[in-house]
């Protein structure tokens, strides 16, 4: 499980402070998908990033009792002057896993080939995104977090990350983030929206779309 308790986030700026959202609450369950629904802006991928442990909430708290992957195909974590089988032995360290049985699977999924000896500081944007993706499902985690991650590389690529992700993984909790609705229908029970810096109660995916729709007409 994964609680968020009344938690708040916001940045120091040149003329005081800039809050994001706050107070907000939310219990994510085992195997549990959940959508959260928002405008660009709203404070998504911040929330994300706070549930994933690379920020910290300026008020409140987030407990996690399941393990939480970092947002797939997030690359800034990625040490730009190793290389990316560099990258990848790093990652298979800090999570307990044998690197060598997964060089292969990572190259080819990511479509890497040679590029994985080079300076990841040297790839585009694309590659970094596809290689972060693969290399979050070579480690498994219990709840994963998704950032828009279905937009990553071509439709070849995105049709695998599905498989990969909502096939073989359906079983996993997973907290989806998006301003584009017809992919939490597609992949969520319930839903919550994200809007001036409050997040709602989640609501059965339908009545969350309808009224998420209402909001962006304002």
């Amino acid at each position: 499980m994964i609680r968020i308790e009344h938690i708040s986030k916001r940045y120091r700026m040149r003329f005081g402070f800039h809050e994001v959202f706050q107070d907000l609450s939310l219990t994510i369950h085992r195997g549990e998908k959940i959508g959260i629904l928002g405008r660009n802006g709203s404070g998504k991928s911040t929330l994300i990033r706070l549930l994933g442990g690379s920020e910290l909430p300026t008020t409140g708290k987030i407990t996690r009792s399941m393990s939480v992957s970092w947002p797939l195909a997030l690359s800034s974590a990625f040490q730009g002057s190793l290389t990316g089988l560099d990258n990848l032995h790093f990652i298979c360290r800090v999570y307990g896993r044998e690197p060598a049985p997964t060089v292969g699977y990572v190259a080819e999924f990511a479509g890497l080939g040679r590029f994985m000896r080079e300076p990841v500081h040297s790839y585009s944007a694309g590659m970094r995104a596809r290689l972060a993706f693969a290399l979050s499902m070579v480690i498994e985690f219990d709840c994963y977090l998704i950032d828009e991650v279905i937009a990553v590389g071509d439709a070849q690529f995105q049709q695998r990350c599905r498989e990969e992700l909502f096939g073989r993984r359906g079983d996993r909790a997973m907290i989806i983030v998006s301003h584009m609705p017809h992919i939490v229908a597609e992949h969520c029970e319930r839903a919550a929206i994200l809007e001036a810096g409050q997040l709602s109660e989640p609501l059965p995916v339908a009545e969350a779309l309808d009224r998420y729709a209402e909001l962006s007409q304002v």
